[in-house]
């Protein structure tokens, strides 16, 4: 009979092994559940979290600032504002001496992804 508060071994997780396809959110779930000894649904609510703390964090940027979220070794997001452009005639650049006329666009936020040191050193 096994005494009161003894912890029995958790089994080994299974090796990781490269992928053939790009793995599955469940996938990605259930391996990290697995190694950290988590419940998959404790995963699920990490990277629930994690979203919505990036959400936060590069919502509204400005013209003057930038808004950046960093995962620590991994990889940087910035979200920068892009601002409004009006419809304008420009010489075409396939035919010489002929112009276009370009749309306007709407304002917009563009996002840059960059990696950093960890990540450039694990591929």
């Amino acid at each position: 009979m096994a005494k009161k508060g003894a912890k029995m071994a958790a089994p080994k997780p299974a090796k990781l092994t490269p992928s053939a396809k790009p793995r599955k959110k469940g996938e990605l779930f259930n391996i990290l559940a697995e190694h950290n000894g988590l419940a998959r649904k404790q995963v699920a609510g990490v990277f629930d979290t994690l979203a919505k703390v990036m959400a936060v964090d590069l919502a509204k940027p400005t013209a003057d600032k930038p808004k950046i979220f960093v995962v620590p070794g991994l990889m940087k997001v910035t979200a920068a504002y892009k601002a409004a452009t009006k419809a304008a005639q420009k010489p075409n650049p396939f035919k010489p001496g002929e112009m276009m006329t370009v749309k306007a666009k709407p304002a917009s936020t563009k996002l840059r992804v960059r990696p950093l040191k960890g990540l450039k050193a694990m591929v």
